[in-house]
């Protein structure tokens, strides 16, 4: 892989980068729309405006992309989109993230949770909402294509790729501060806005940090696609509803805590190892 060019010239390739973020945001509010954000119209325009966003991505990302990197491999190939590898980068990022999310599955497991997910009355009348659709397919596809496929393949021939893990995240995580509009418009005081986006925009650039790093590693999309979904559906930890819990259980759940936090950091080089997906792309044995 080539040395990292001029601070000057690197810094210029984080341009593109800033300005599909706020192509992507945007789009969101083209519609001139009172309905608040949840409702069926509201979504459905706005996949809309985002299929717009993301079918002009790659046409985008060619004209901005490194010419020289052009030349050693094909654009869908620098964005996650091939063959080789495939099954294992469906299988394995999942299974290593349903470990760090040890504690909240041993959480639902005693809750009974479980058993709604072997229900296909449960999977046939969620998938008929719009908000699921846009939670668990449009915006995990979209926003993995836009802020980790697109935006790594603008910057990672001028910096280092753990540099590009630390830094794309920023993007995806102030992407989410329109929350804070949003909510200040439904009557939220600001001070509770502002301080449930900042929550929010720490934690996506920490998911973000982590989805770059499987797309690197992995040299899939459908990687992060699918652990973004994951993720989605499991939410930040509620580390309250422990209290709550029978003591026998609350303490199963925090081992389980502990030790998926354990066994992630052990498993995360081991199986995201770039031969087991076949990528062989100059960066991934950099990271």
């Amino acid at each position: 892989m080539k040395q990292p060019v001029s601070s000057f010239e690197c810094s210029l390739s984080y341009v593109p980068c800033f300005l599909l973020a706020i192509l992507y945001v945007s789009s969101l509010y083209i519609w001139r729309n009172k309905d608040p954000s949840n409702h069926p119209e509201t979504i459905k325009r706005r996949f809309l405006s985002i299929l717009c966003v993301t079918t002009i991505s790659p046409f985008y990302v060619s004209y901005f992309i490194n010419e020289d990197l052009l030349k050693e491999q094909s654009l869908w190939k620098i964005l996650g989109l091939r063959w080789e590898g495939l099954l294992p980068a469906v299988v394995f990022p999942l299974i290593l993230t349903a470990v760090l999310f040890l504690g909240p599955i041993s959480m639902e497991g005693f809750s009974g949770l479980w058993r709604i997910y072997f229900e296909p009355r449960y999977w046939l009348s969620y998938m008929k909402e719009w908000i699921w659709i846009r939670n668990y397919v449009v915006a995990p596809i979209t926003e993995e294509f836009t802020f980790r496929a697109c935006m790594l393949s603008l910057i990672i021939h001028c910096t280092n790729p753990i540099t590009a893990v630390l830094v794309c995240p920023v993007f995806f995580g102030a992407a989410h501060l329109h929350h804070m509009n949003e909510q200040i418009k439904l009557g939220v005081k600001w001070t509770i806005a502002l301080a449930t986006s900042c929550f929010q925009f720490t934690y996506t650039s920490i998911f973000g940090a982590y989805s770059a790093y499987l797309f690197l590693r992995t040299g899939h999309l459908i990687a992060p696609i699918l652990v973004h979904a994951f993720c989605n559906h499991m939410g930040f930890p509620d580390f309250g509803a422990l209290q709550m819990m029978q003591p026998l259980h609350r303490k199963v759940s925090m081992l389980c805590f502990a030790l998926g936090l354990l066994l992630w950091g052990l498993l995360l080089e081991a199986m995201t190892e770039p031969f087991i997906y076949k990528n062989d792309l100059p960066w991934s044995s950099d990271i």
